[in-house]
């Protein structure tokens, strides 16, 4: 029998709505993370002062 391998198969990078998710790099233990990327959920409009009567 073969033995199975140890490294993890690359991930493609995953998005949906808000959220993007990137695997990274494996570390020195083997350990491989995922990045996770939020876009803003809402717009932020400039502020104004109001005209003064």
């Amino acid at each position: 029998m073969s033995e199975p391998t140890k490294q993890r198969p690359k991930v493609p990078e995953g998005s949906s709505r808000f959220l993007k998710t990137r695997q990274m790099a494996p570390n020195e233990k083997g350990y491989v993370g995922y990045e996770t990327i939020w876009e803003p959920f809402h717009k932020v409009a400039e502020y104004s002062t109001p005209k003064r009567p």
